[in-house]
């Protein structure tokens, strides 16, 4: 795990080294063991390293081909490169070291771009061909891993991090109205845009190609989620078994490391079966858990403490269980930090993510995580059965973006944003840009419950999903730390998108009856309001002989802090002093009266806006690190 950087002049101007260096240093915290660049003509390329995999000095990155036609920075893992190595090495290939990096190199050198699509892992790289004297792009399958790029026709600069491409004197700190209006609709962008005015987020399986000649970037796609190709002869008993096997498959695959994994264990069946099966490989897992100081805090929220059976669940096990405890007083402390890291804000209350990463770096470098079983086995049900109330295309769409609209619908915009904003935007435009997510896969169909559900999954899978892994990566590197994914495997991904969705979740049949037994085109609003906690039915009984009983019949808990409570006790007067007191840089842009009520409705339980006054906190931090 690591930082990569990057400059391509275009127009053929030598690259200076003290600038690839500055560059670099600012991702010193994602690669705090090593660093090193490369400069030759017009191309710069930068590296800092987290030794994992061959941490001797000949993992060191940049690396050259042994032909000397490619050189690589690489950031991230892959898990079946010992396979690749293998096969390379019959087909001629040489290699020095032990390392991913050298396979993924000799890979494409010898069997061109194309081996990219091949790997199964996490990956941002950028490879430089010095005959053609041409820089690709790459970035995985689901995109645990960043990587932004500014691009004006003379120069392409790259980078893991936005904050290393403003070092470059040509790009400068500027607020997209387009995606703050985007961010303030669905808490997340949707888009590859990002917060920077110019900068922009390579997409997930995708490659791109900077020539001298290249007057634009072209994205190709090699790879996306796809839900529609049902294997409906699977059975339960086969969906279940092969389940557990790829998922045990999996687990043992990314403990690959030359340094200690550990795990984290926040008491729910997902990172339960993964600690459960990580512990069968590991002599003394390390596992980690975050609670929270309870007192005062009432209501759902009194449950959000896991503590206790993440304790049984290590008990188990026999890890070598660490536990933080966070208070109130913690979000005062972190939140610079935590909005310094993330620069191109997506998501909800994410700090907690930063501290448990920053107690789980003093014992080890890799860390797993249970990010993706949701996404992939339908751990929300509560938000797809709503999107059959109706089984119309028309009503699918404005059910399922009502539903989306996480931080303030469209109608209340006029009030949200200053005549800046309203001035350089389209109101409209979030509800167009959900709609075009969907139209990445062409053969999704609107026509039935299981096909509703099928394309809900693929959005929030392409979407949601992708904003948590963006979090993850920016605040577990913020601490030196990598953290990976077992779920998002190749073959489990593969396999689990064939799954019928009745065995995923367990009530559709019922559901589905209910809304046959309708007269035609009614519409079951009463859904929209029921929480079912059914889902992950197939990888409930899959863990069923690796983790115990009473984690696995555990309903659905997300990882939060109580700041609902927080935000109208100890933590309210931070909240006003923040937004309210003295002259907030983002009033420039978000109306003082709008966040007035919001913060009066909060306050006095009128509603509960947590997720709101966590993003008007993070915009106003945002605009204090990099527009003053």
């Amino acid at each position: 795990m690591c930082g990569i950087t990057g400059i391509f002049n275009l127009n053929g101007e030598t690259v200076e080294e003290r600038l690839v260096n500055e560059m670099t240093d600012t991702l010193v915290h994602r690669g705090p063991d090593d660093s090193g660049i490369f400069c030759e003509k017009n191309t710069g390329l930068g590296h800092r390293r987290l030794s994992i995999i061959d941490v001797s000095e000949r993992g060191k990155q940049p690396m050259i081909s042994r032909n000397k036609e490619w050189v690589i920075v690489f950031n991230g893992c892959i898990y079946n490169y010992k396979e690749l190595r293998s096969e390379l090495l019959e087909k001629g290939a040489g290699f020095i070291s032990t390392s991913d990096t050298e396979v993924i190199l000799e890979g494409v050198s010898l069997l061109g771009i194309e081996f990219l699509k091949r790997l199964n892992g996490m990956f941002a790289i950028a490879l430089l061909n010095r005959k053609e004297n041409k820089v690709y792009l790459s970035r995985d399958r689901y995109g645990i891993k960043p990587l932004y790029y500014y691009f004006d026709g003379t120069k392409l600069v790259f980078a893991s991090e936005i904050k290393a491409l403003l070092k470059h004197p040509g790009i400068k700190a500027e607020l997209n109205m387009e995606a703050l209006n985007e961010y303030f609709t669905f808490q997340n962008l949707f888009t590859y845009s990002t917060f920077f005015r110019g900068i922009t987020l390579l997409p997930q399986a995708n490659t791109v190609e900077i020539g001298k000649e290249t007057k634009s970037v072209k994205h190709i796609s090699w790879w996306d989620y796809d839900f529609t190709s049902t294997d409906i002869t699977m059975t339960f008993e086969e969906a279940k078994s092969e389940t557990a096997r790829l998922l045990k498959q999996a687990v043992i695959r990314q403990m690959v490391s030359d340094v200690p994994v550990g795990s984290y264990l926040s008491g729910g069946m997902d990172s339960g079966s993964i600690t459960g099966i990580a512990s069968t490989v590991s002599e003394r897992l390390s596992t980690f858990t975050c609670g929270f100081d309870m007192s005062g805090v009432s209501g759902i929220e009194a449950n959000y403490d896991e503590r206790r059976d993440a304790e049984l669940i290590a008990n188990y096990f026999k890890t070598e269980h660490f536990e933080l405890v966070m208070n109130a007083g913690d979000l005062r402390w972190s939140l610079p930090k935590v909005v310094w890291h993330l620069e191109d804000l997506r998501m909800g209350m994410s700090y907690p993510n930063y501290y448990i990463s920053r107690l789980a770096s003093k014992f080890v470098k890799v860390c797993l995580q249970g990010t993706g079983g949701d996404e992939l086995f339908g751990g929300y049900p509560w938000r797809y059965y709503r999107v059959f109330d109706s089984l119309s295309k028309e009503d699918f769409f404005e059910n399922y973006y009502t539903f989306w609209q996480r931080l303030v619908n469209d109608r209340d915009k006029h009030e949200l944003f200053t005549g800046n904003v309203l001035g350089q935007v389209d109101l409209n435009e979030p509800k167009e840009i959900f709609k075009r997510v969907f139209t990445f896969n062409t053969d999704l169909k609107f026509d039935s419950p299981e096909e509703h559900i099928q394309n809900s999954l693929y959005f929030e899978i392409k979407t949601f999903l992708h904003g948590l892994l963006l979090v993850g990566d920016k605040l577990s590197m913020a601490n030196g730390l990598e953290e990976r994914y077992p779920f998002l495997d190749n073959d489990l991904v593969d396999f689990a998108q064939k799954i019928p969705v009745k065995y995923k979740l367990g009530n559709l049949e019922s559901e589905i009856k209910k809304i046959n037994e309708n007269e035609p085109g009614a519409v079951k609003k009463s859904l929209s309001y029921i929480r079912y906690d059914d889902g992950k039915n197939v990888l409930r009984k899959a863990m069923k002989d690796f983790i115990p009983e009473k984690i696995l019949a555990r309903n659905k808990q997300g990882f939060s802090a109580p700041d609902e409570s927080w935000y109208r006790g100890e933590n309210a007067s931070y909240v006003t002093d923040i937004l309210l007191r003295g002259n907030t840089v983002s009033s420039e842009f978000i109306n003082r009266k709008f966040i007035e009520r919001i913060i009066d409705e909060h306050i006095n339980k009128k509603v509960n806006h947590r997720l709101l006054i966590w993003s008007f906190l993070n915009f106003e931090l945002w605009c204090r690190k990099f527009l003053m």
